[in-house]
């Protein structure tokens, strides 16, 4: 009874999600740039909420947990401080620069400015083609994390793919109706729940085991290991490789850049950058030492599952750990939500339009776009029961494929000097090795604790840099559209 109880509770939710977005859907206007970017009209409540959501993927709620629960709380420090604050950098750095340019010249997508600024629809497939790519495991992610929930919080009765199932279903539909506006509405109610919910969850858990200092006690006392920095598989390399390419690889997610075009005002921007530190630690503090916390505590965490939802199981109401799960498969559907219409837009304003059929009506594109929503939904959901990788191993490679995008954009933005060249050896080389590393089991992806990613985005930025000093600008390029003042 009590897993009808549960499954009822998350499907409820999710139908009120999906009830936002019919909302939205009646207010969205058929145009791109409404659709897409909901006409660039979010204030600071929203833009700020709407990014935070998008980010509360499967990686922060089970494989967060999970890695504290197996290596220590130090994965706090490494998403909460060093990438919470890193991020809120780069935000300023390229989302600043990209919101002045989008509103000045009506960009929708990262590959139509970079296009547009280097006369080059072959640079604006290359940049669309390499998001899709690896956008593709970031989806299939919310799927196994979707599953992987539903098995842990009904203690194996629902099948795991019963639950990636149901959010592919969901985030299909929402996205073809809602549009950014229903998206960012339902992130906003989805991102001020979770973030309530899971100090409720904290707190709640640890007056069941008897406060903080039994719950720090009981960890250390099986894991002493826990109460120092470092060791394991905390080294500096694993430690600055992965704040470095989770934070720069997140300025490059489509649905992350895409939110640096969709602020009202400049104010809005700051306010929102400055506080997302903030937000961050708020959100990542209770949910990680959850994880850590539980390997003090008698429970069985089988090998390959979630540990959040086998410590709710135990120490909360049933009804309350399905408002957990259901609130957590709903920020996996904000995340997947995002990622898919913001997919939808890069593949049909930079590969179909300008590559295929230039003349496509809006219309066509509208339809087209629908339907690239639901064949990559079904085939991330058909790829995510194959279960490649844990949940942080397939997040850090989609990760670290967008980082390598990074710097070449910065270069873009800020150096006049860049060339159609420079930017495209600068894209295509690291990302043919990188994606060399991560087809070919048989080649390391780190030396010493350090991953290979951060030596490609080095190459990144020499090849963009070196490139661009050899060859000249071509006729069709145009820097004065990134010529902007700031306001």
């Amino acid at each position: 009874m009590s897993v009808a109880v549960q499954l009822g509770i998350i499907v409820v939710y999710l139908l009120v999600a999906l009830a936002v977005g019919l909302l939205a859907y009646r207010l969205t206007e058929a145009t791109a740039e409404d659709y897409y970017l909901a006409s660039r009209s979010f204030g600071t409540l929203v833009l700020l909420f709407t990014t935070f959501a998008t980010l509360l993927s499967a990686f922060t709620f089970f494989g967060g947990p999970n890695l504290a629960f197996s290596a220590g709380p130090e994965w706090l420090i490494v998403m909460g401080a060093l990438d919470g604050v890193l991020f809120a950098v780069l935000w300023y750095v390229i989302g600043y620069k990209q919101w002045l340019v989008g509103r000045r010249n009506g960009y929708v997508t990262l590959g139509e400015m970079l296009g547009d600024r280097f006369g080059s629809p072959g640079l604006r497939g290359l940049v669309a083609g390499v998001s899709l790519i690896w956008l593709f495991p970031y989806v299939m992610l919310q799927q196994m994390g979707a599953g992987e929930a539903l098995v842990g919080l009904s203690d194996g009765i629902v099948p795991y793919w019963a639950g990636a199932a149901l959010i592919t279903a969901f985030m299909i539909l929402y996205v073809v109706l809602a549009g950014m506006r229903g998206v960012a509405w339902t992130d906003t109610i989805q991102g001020l729940f979770m973030l309530s919910i899971v100090w409720i969850a904290a707190i709640w858990v640890l007056a069941a085991v008897g406060g903080l200092g039994s719950a720090t006690g009981s960890m250390l006392e099986a894991r002493p290991d826990f109460g120092s920095f470092g060791g394991g598989l905390y080294t500096p390399g694993f430690i600055i490789s992965s704040a470095i390419t989770i934070a720069f690889g997140v300025t490059m997610f489509p649905q992350i850049n895409q939110r640096f075009f969709v602020a009202e005002s400049g104010a809005v921007l700051k306010r929102s950058f400055a506080l997302w530190p903030v937000l961050v630690l708020l959100l990542f503090l209770p949910a990680f030492m959850l994880g850590a916390w539980a390997a003090g505590m008698p429970i069985d965490v089988a090998e390959g599952a979630n540990v959040l939802p086998v410590v709710l199981n135990e120490y909360t109401p049933f009804w309350f750990a399905a408002l957990v799960i259901a609130g957590a498969m709903a920020a996996m559907m904000s995340s997947s939500d995002s990622m898919l219409l913001s997919g939808s837009s890069y593949f049909t304003r930079d590969l179909y339009r300008p590559l295929i059929n230039p003349d496509a009506s809006a219309s066509r594109e509208a339809w087209l776009g629908r339907v690239g929503v639901a064949v990559f939904a079904t085939l991330a959901f058909f790829a995510s029961l194959l279960r490649p990788g844990t949940l942080i191993e397939v997040g850090d490679t989609a990760f670290s494929g967008f980082a390598l995008l990074a710097l070449p954009v910065i270069c873009a933005l800020y150096w006049d000097r860049t060339t159609r060249s420079g930017m495209i050896a600068g894209v295509a080389v690291p990302q043919i090795i990188y994606l060399a590393l991560v087809l070919i089991p048989t080649l390391p992806r780190s030396f010493g604790g350090w991953d290979y990613a951060l030596a490609l985005m080095v190459l990144s930025a020499a090849l963009t840099v070196g490139v661009s000093l050899v060859t000249s600008p071509t006729a069709e390029s145009d820097a004065s559209r990134f010529a902007v003042a700031g306001d």
